[in-house]
């Protein structure tokens, strides 16, 4: 197995870190291949402007027509197509990161939106009158796996159907379904690791090895069934999920993966 780490923390003794660590040394010792993009150590531009699209960059600014066009005739910066040749190298994907106000950390985020070029992660495929481009289910990063590895400060309490932070799940999910699904990767359950900023070190032992037991299922475990966009479960072009498919009581986007 070929994985790629994305790794995002500003610390590299963070916890982050030292689950990153385990992951490589885990992974390598198990006969596995494993490369990491340290987004902080790396200097990563967060930001997408003109410059990433060169003599392609339209006047004013589209981002999404210049990079197609920049993709297209091979102009992206190298930082940019390094990052995707990892993508295509690998069968696996890691993010690695700390959930900073909901979300992934910003750096993470610019990376996803400078790596994920339109023509590269989206807007391909044909739109016709049963399809609708080839995304959610299928596209360029179809056949690959990933998972999120992800720290939260709170105690798992908050992160429940009836905490105050809401379901995990549905924090997750923009991410899951929104960024990973959509290019065609196939999204595993993730890895979260509650109440992280009082964490004593007997804790981290038991972390440590729950962390390193997924890392030797990645092959085996069942990915998220979402319900994939172009066979049968959604109106086109409404993109409108079809009567009487969704469980009773089911809502928002527990609609979207199967039961």
């Amino acid at each position: 197995m070929k994985t790629l780490i994305v790794y995002a923390h500003p610390e590299p003794r963070s916890l982050n870190g030292s689950l990153r660590d385990l992951a490589v040394t885990t992974l390598e010792a198990a006969g596995h291949e494993v490369q990491v993009s340290d987004l902080y150590a790396m200097n990563w531009k967060a930001v997408v402007d003109a410059a990433d699209f060169g003599a392609q960059a339209t006047s004013p600014l589209q981002v999404v027509r210049s990079s197609g066009a920049a993709y297209d005739a091979g102009a992206l910066t190298p930082d940019v197509v390094a990052e995707q040749q990892k993508l295509l190298w690998a069968d696996t994907v890691i993010f690695q990161f700390p959930l900073w106000w909901y979300a992934m950390p910003a750096i993470l985020k610019g990376w996803v939106d400078r790596v994920f070029s339109y023509h590269f992660a989206y807007g391909v495929g044909v739109h016709d009158e049963t399809r609708y481009g080839e995304r959610f289910g299928e596209g360029t990063l179809q056949g690959r796996r990933a998972m999120l590895s992800v720290t939260a400060g709170g105690p798992e309490s908050h992160y429940s159907d009836r905490g105050i932070n809401g379901p995990i799940e549905d924090l997750l999910f923009p991410i899951h379904h929104g960024i990973l699904y959509y290019p065609g990767l196939e999204v595993l359950p993730p890895f979260v690791l509650y109440g992280t900023d009082r964490m004593t070190p007997d804790e981290f032992k038991d972390a440590a090895k729950m962390w390193t037991e997924r890392l030797l299922s990645l092959e085996t475990t069942d990915p998220i069934p979402f319900r994939p966009q172009n066979f049968g479960d959604y109106e086109i072009p409404s993109l409108q999920l079809k009567p009487h498919l969704e469980l009773p009581g089911r809502r928002g986007f527990g609609l979207h993966v199967h039961a």
